[in-house]
C-alpha cells in the first residue's frame, strides 16, 4: 500500500475512535434501572 492510503486509514480510525469517546463522555453510561415517573403518580 502507498504511504498515503495508510496515513489517511489511520487518521479515520483516530477520528471514529475520538468521536465514540466523546459521545460516551457526553451522555455517560447508560442508567441501571429506568423509572416511569408517570407510572409512579398514577391517575
Amino acid at each position: 500500500m502507498e504511504t498515503t492510503t495508510l496515513f489517511t486509514i489511520f487518521i479515520s480510525g483516530l477520528l471514529v475512535s475520538f468521536t465514540g469517546y466523546a459521545l460516551y463522555t457526553a451522555f455517560g453510561q447508560p442508567p441501571q434501572q429506568l423509572r416511569d415517573l408517570f407510572e409512579d403518580h398514577g391517575d
